[in-house]
């Protein structure tokens, strides 16, 4: 692995991401408390550029088989990824797609030293 710095800590404040371009591949950082995540910009659907869609939350159900009601929960605000073509969710901190389990954004380590961002490919 290959390690590139991609930006400076105060170039991304907390609930953006930015747009890097590195070995070719367009990556997206994101900050979500205080935390960065990478990705590449890449849709596990149908290759959509994934990364540049709307930060929203997303709704958890619950059924209750006794009672036959259902609770809806909003949740999860402004740590979920909708891919802008199709709509695909994905989860922030995670990569995990909402609704295929064992799908996820494409990831990469991120670290920050001195002020720095450091991607590795």
């Amino acid at each position: 692995m290959s390690e590139h710095t991609v930006s400076t800590v105060d170039e991304i404040q907390d609930g953006e991401r930015k747009l890097v371009e590195v070995e070719g591949r367009e990556i997206a950082i994101f900050r979500l408390d205080g935390e960065f995540y990478a990705y590449t910009n890449w849709c596990a659907h149908q290759g959509g550029p994934a990364c540049e869609g709307s930060v929203t939350g997303t709704r958890n159900a619950e059924f209750d088989r006794e009672e036959l009601e259902t609770d809806l929960e909003w949740c999860k605000e402004d740590e979920i990824l909708n891919c802008p073509w199709h709509g695909w969710e994905y989860d922030i901190p995670s990569g995990d797609c909402l609704s295929r389990d064992g799908t996820k954004l494409p990831g990469h380590p991120v670290k920050v030293e001195e002020q720095e961002i450091i991607v590795s490919l």
